[in-house]
């Protein structure tokens, strides 16, 4: 297992991408949900969101 820093929003964007190829959609969404809430270019953002399937999952208001 590989120790990972979450400092940019690529590494959120690499684990949910890590996530999805070993079968943990949740988690990936999750994952893509806040590396898109980092990330600066909200056309990113909607991109990446749009990436991964599925509603948030997310109970912060």
């Amino acid at each position: 297992m590989t120790l990972r820093n979450f400092n940019h929003p690529s590494d959120y964007l690499g684990a949910a991408r890590e996530m999805a190829d070993s079968g943990c959609p949740t988690l990936a969404r999750l994952l893509a949900e806040e590396a898109a809430d980092r990330t600066t270019d909200p056309n990113e953002a909607a991109r990446i969101r749009t990436e991964f399937d599925g509603v948030s999952l997310r109970t912060e208001s």
